[in-house]
């Protein structure tokens, strides 16, 4: 017995999995159209495979959260970024420029690191030079960094422009200097410390001296409160530009769900595969269901040859084994996701067309259509009008039922290394995790979340294909 589109969704709203499997598809659906309309078309090339777009971000680092149930919260990850100098002097026919960046630091833990990164500049005559200086809460200036902009280039003519396509990056706490640095600047305030008892410990943990006082006993204790990280420009000429002046203590955690050892935003990379999960699951299941759907009900209406036919191309396509052959066709074809979604689609159809043609035989001499017949009804009209309706349910069931394994098949075959690299998804991200070790290392922010969505997104569809059941089984709805 058919059932109308309204009934349909009656019976799903009508069972608690139904119910809960939409609500979920409803917000995966959102947040996919969110990430579609917000992130660029190329997010996999020009910023998550892009290793300079995360440089200002720690490393491996848990999610921002988790400092809640820790009992010794890290420091908080902080970018200041600035275009306008704070003191500007004048320096003959140029110019010196302060550019000061100021940041608060009240944690127990130093930093994870400091830098600068410099925005385009021009200049007309001599290259800029600058000086970067730690201003401590205790007055202490500890100068980190002297450089020289990059001078004119053999037959270049001014203006000369620096910076401007990849920005200046300097790692502020790496290097042979830092320490002996550190350590002078350190002696200068507290004598009485000794300058031998602390050295060792500076040595070890340059970051923990930099934002430290150390003690009499050769300890290092915290010292919080208010950091500027000073910035001094001399411009030969007064017409010269900087553009933008950026510093970034680097925290213990980042964002809601973490780093990968690249620094790359886990958030991201998650949000930006789920519409592809969505859009493979719904891609594939629809194709093979409308594939299956076709052949089933020509073949179980039409009969003769043609049903040998099908039947006979279908059983051949249902014991081929599809995993090995889709990692041999990506191994010699490469690793792209239309190969991918084609594959799934070819080896998806046979089953649902051998179950459809069963359903259809019993019809195909019902008083219905013989009825549809003696009005000369074509073929087409009879299966579109009074064969499929009877099979709808079972169909849509189907397709709903498809999804779940196509997510999970494209998940299984980029954690095993074969998926699109040119699309970052959630099995990849997974992948990545696993070889670079993060089961062992700890870093569950990297392997939890990913696995976590993929059992979700399969469960939505699950859902949705229990809440069908009595949309299939007659005697289901019999017994409500």
């Amino acid at each position: 017995m058919s059932m109308g589109k309204r009934s349909v969704l009656r019976q799903l709203f009508d069972s608690a999995p139904g119910r809960l499997g939409l609500s979920l598809l409803v917000g995966l659906t959102l947040t996919s159209l969110y990430v579609v309309f917000t992130y660029p078309l190329d997010f996999g090339p020009s910023r998550w495979s892009n290793p300079a777009v995360w440089s200002d971000n720690p490393s491996a680092a848990p999610p921002r959260w988790t400092n809640w149930f820790s009992r010794e919260p890290g420091p908080v990850h902080q970018v200041t970024e600035t275009r306008e100098p704070t003191v500007v002097g004048p320096l003959g026919p140029g110019e010196s420029r302060v550019f000061e960046l100021p940041f608060n630091h009240d944690s127990n833990l130093a930093p994870t690191f400091l830098s600068l990164t410099l925005g385009e500049i021009n200049y007309f005559a001599r290259p800029p030079q600058y000086w970067v200086t730690l201003i401590r809460p205790d007055g202490l200036r500890i100068p980190l960094a002297r450089e020289v902009v990059s001078g004119p280039r053999l037959g270049e003519s001014g203006p000369f422009i620096r910076y401007a396509e990849t920005p200046k990056r300097l790692l502020l706490t790496s290097g042979r200097d830092v320490v002996p640095i550190i350590v002078d600047s350190l002696y200068s305030v507290y004598e009485s410390a000794g300058e031998a008892s602390f050295r060792d410990e500076i040595k070890s943990r340059p970051l923990r001296g930099l934002f430290g006082a150390p003690n009499s006993d050769g300890t290092i204790d915290p010292l919080t409160g208010r950091y500027v990280l000073e910035v001094r420009f001399t411009l030969a000429d007064s017409g010269d530009v900087v553009s933008s002046v950026r510093g970034v203590a680097g925290g213990a955690a980042f964002g809601l769900f973490g780093t990968d050892t690249l620094g790359r935003d886990l958030a991201e990379g998650l949000l930006f595969g789920l519409p592809i999960a969505l859009l493979i699951g719904v891609l594939a299941s629809t194709l093979s269901t409308l594939i299956g759907t076709t052949l089933g009900l020509v073949s179980g209406f039409v009969g003769g040859r043609t049903d040998l036919v099908i039947q006979r191309v279908a059983d051949v396509m249902n014991n081929v084994p599809a995993l090995p052959l889709l990692i041999f066709l990506v191994f010699i074809l490469g690793s792209q996701l239309w190969l991918i979604l084609a594959i799934l689609v070819v080896f998806s159809w046979p089953g649902l067309t051998i179950l459809v043609r069963s359903m259809v035989l019993p019809l195909r001499n019902s008083p219905e259509v013989e009825a549809a017949r003696t009005l000369g009804a074509s073929t087409a009209h009879i299966l579109r009008h009074h064969v499929f309706p009877h099979t709808a349910p079972f169909v849509l069931a189907q397709l709903i039922f498809f999804a779940p394994g196509a997510i999970l098949a494209e998940a299984g075959l980029s954690f095993l290394g074969l998926g699109d690299p040119s699309l970052p998804t959630w099995g990849q991200i997974l992948e990545q995790g696993f070889r670079t070790g993060a089961v062992f290392l700890g870093y569950w922010w990297w392997i939890v979340p990913p696995g976590l969505l993929i059992v979700l997104t399969a469960v939505t569809f699950m859902l949705l294909a229990l809440g069908m059941e009595t949309v299939v089984n007659p005697r289901l709805r019999e017994q409500q």
